[in-house]
């Protein structure tokens, strides 16, 4: 039975199949893995270290001399994405109606989705499509993490005051620093390098069927059409838009779109805006489900949207090799 071929045929398989036979399992028999001790800590609440071991067998393969590129990448990612879900904030407290909604959504709920991604969804598609140091961008993509962000666009557009204390330095640097630690055994030792690079590929089917662990499709019920609309915009309108910067940069495109989800962590963003501005508690509740709607389009649309993108460019005559992308023909 082949079954590594067999997921291998499907764009994005390693990540996807089991990511949604998980969310499946989750949604209709939730208690089936959490049964205690190595089971649950490995099917259900493993993707953090997964993913902190894929980052570290990731940050092994770069060359100390070349990590100034994954900076630069993660800084391009970072601000298309804020800049593209701050824009549609905008756009959606202008022409709200009387309700202060614009299209059913709450303009809180736009930005909280839009400007927050999935980080163990865009390791996860990076680590099939992407290059090593187009992995270690994500190092920077922790500071869209939690209300942040939101924040800050609220407070450009004059919603509120800014708000102290919403990032982490401490936070920033636990992410960083498995990439760090990698980076170091990697650049020290030639074959610890090559010792770690197997563990870059193997890791990505156990952590996105943990990840697939945290989605519910009764998320997608309960946030109802306005919830899926908003998961739309976010993988079209923000993974489109990293696609085309990335492309004029003339880097990896893919990379630019997997950027297109809404985290989990962005559920909490509208409590945590309302519990800093007492404005925003009306709105607080609806956000809340309409970001967790869009939290479970995004995360099975974007993988199904990359795979769209890879035989578009495929068909072009580019091919992924290595994690890097190039032309063949043509």
């Amino acid at each position: 039975m082949k079954i590594k071929a067999t997921l291998e045929r499907i764009p994005g398989g390693m990540m996807v199949v089991p990511l949604l036979i998980a969310a499946i399992l989750n949604t209709f028999a939730p208690n089936l893995l959490r049964i205690g001790n190595f089971t649950e800590a490995l099917f259900v609440n493993g993707a953090s270290t997964l993913i902190a071991l894929f980052l570290l067998c990731t940050g092994a393969q770069i060359n100390v001399k070349s990590f100034g590129v994954s900076v630069g990448k993660g800084a391009t990612l970072l601000a298309t994405k804020w800049v593209v879900g701050a824009a549609f904030g905008l756009i959606a407290y202008m022409f709200a109606g009387e309700n202060g909604l614009w299209l059913g959504l709450a303009p809180i709920a736009i930005i909280a989705a839009m400007t927050n991604s999935n980080g163990g969804l865009f390791v996860a598609l990076v680590g099939q499509y992407g290059s090593k140091e187009d992995r270690a961008a994500y190092s920077l993509l922790a500071l869209n993490d939690g209300p942040f962000l939101t924040m800050v666009a609220l407070s450009i557009f004059g919603a509120m005051g800014f708000v102290d204390g919403m990032f982490s330095l401490q936070s920033f640097i636990a992410v960083l620093l498995p990439i760090l630690v990698g980076m170091v055994l990697g650049n020290l030792d030639e074959e610890m390098r090559v010792f770690l690079d197997k563990g870059s590929s193997m890791l990505i089917p156990f952590f996105a069927f943990a990840l697939g662990m945290g989605i519910d499709f009764g998320a997608i019920v309960e946030g109802g059409l306005s919830g899926i609309i908003l998961g739309l915009l976010t993988v079209f309108v923000t993974g489109t838009a990293g696609y085309l910067v990335f492309k004029a940069l003339k880097w990896n495109p893919i990379v630019g779109a997997a950027e297109g989800s809404t985290a989990g962590n962005a559920v909490a963003t509208p409590a945590a805006i309302a519990a800093a501005s007492a404005g925003f508690a009306q709105y607080a509740e609806l956000a809340t489900v309409q970001v967790a709607a869009s939290t479970v389009t995004t995360a099975i649309l974007l993988p199904l949207y990359i795979a769209f993108l890879v035989k578009r460019l495929e068909r072009k005559g580019y091919e992924f090799k290595e994690g890097n992308i190039m032309k063949v023909n043509g």
